[in-house]
């Protein structure tokens, strides 16, 4: 039986800690080309009035759902059929599994975000449209955050999020996709712990933290698209400049989150990674890959003419043809 730990009560060198987030209500739907600068600073004024304690201080740390940045920025499209959408959106096919609802698309999509269906959304949005991610989140951050700071002659951080998957959990939370004026990464490799061990691994994803902890409070359903976090000013610095944290941390906005390629342990999904590496074995063997001539274009034959209608060929019955349907199928599947 282990013997129970020792309670250490906090010294006055080390006091408690604690944050503070809260919503700012009030905001309506936005429309293309709204200055969301105006509309947040508005929705601060209300909340401040009905509770002084609202009020926007130094060190504030505004979490913006990335929502209604691609509402301002236009990038609501009208779309019938959002797969359509997901392909154009997708730079590389991650995984993609079949269920009763559909087809799940894990894709890279043109920001570097590995996400399901390329951040393509169809949701809090009018039926027969879809919401793109903005074209650039750290750029529309930046243009917030320096909107925010000169309105109120003070700084603040801005982190703009979407809702993620994770590869060996269960359930969505919200991450940082992009930042401005605020640490994303808090880096405590060579460092030491209180028992004096050096740490070599530990970066911790401080943007991706409070992502989800102001969707705690955001919520999905609740129309509150815009949260304040307060009590971490360190995190917050002047922008343009490196944080006031020794080289421990990274403000190059929420693109220094994404791993690069040469690091990705997991840059495609089991199914895909065995297919994969199975077709390459076959090519170094000399041997047929499975399914490969299905993608190629048949010839055609000079005696058939344009435009034969295979159904006509008695020697061909396109309902018998096992490779009909295969080839149509990874034929349209993107790449």
């Amino acid at each position: 039986m282990s013997s129970p730990a020792a309670f250490c009560p906090p010294s006055a060198a080390e006091p408690m800690r604690s944050i503070t987030l809260f919503t700012l209500p009030g905001i309506a739907e936005i429309a293309p080309g709204t200055d969301l600068t105006t509309v947040i600073l508005a929705a601060a004024a209300a909340a401040a009035g009905a509770d002084p304690e609202a009020a926007l201080q130094p060190g504030d740390i505004l979490v913006v759902t990335s929502k209604i940045v691609s509402k301002a920025e236009g990038r609501q499209l009208p779309a019938e059929d959002r797969e359509q959408a997901i392909t154009e959106e997708t730079v590389r096919l991650v995984a993609s599994r079949v269920h009763p609802g559909g087809v799940t698309r894990i894709v890279e999509n043109k920001l570097g975000i590995v996400a399901a269906a390329a951040g393509v959304d169809n949701s809090n949005t009018p039926a027969g449209t879809v919401l793109l991610l903005p074209v650039d989140p750290d750029a529309s951050a930046r243009a917030l955050c320096a909107g925010l700071r000169r309105a109120l002659g003070f700084d603040v951080g801005v982190v703009i999020t979407d809702t993620m998957g994770r590869a060996w959990r269960e359930g969505q939370t919200d991450a940082a996709i992009g930042a401005a004026g605020v640490d994303v990464i808090t880096d405590l490799r060579g460092s030491h712990d209180t028992f004096g061990q050096q740490m070599k691994a530990t970066m911790t994803a401080v943007a991706d933290e409070i992502a989800a902890a102001a969707d705690l409070i955001k919520g999905k359903t609740s129309q509150c698209p815009v949260a304040v976090l307060r009590g971490m000013p360190e995190l917050v610095h002047p922008q343009g400049q490196r944080s006031r944290n020794e080289g421990g941390s990274r403000n190059d906005g929420a693109r220094s989150l994404i791993r690069p390629a040469e690091q990705d342990m997991f840059r495609l999904g089991s199914d895909e990674a065995w297919r994969e590496g199975y077709a390459a074995a076959c090519r170094e063997n000399g041997l047929p890959v499975p399914g490969e001539d299905l993608l190629r274009v048949p010839e055609e034959d000079p005696a058939d003419g344009p435009g034969k209608d295979p159904a006509q060929d008695p020697g061909k019955d396109p309902a018998q043809d096992p490779g009909e349907a295969p080839g149509k199928a990874q034929a349209e599947e993107p790449k």
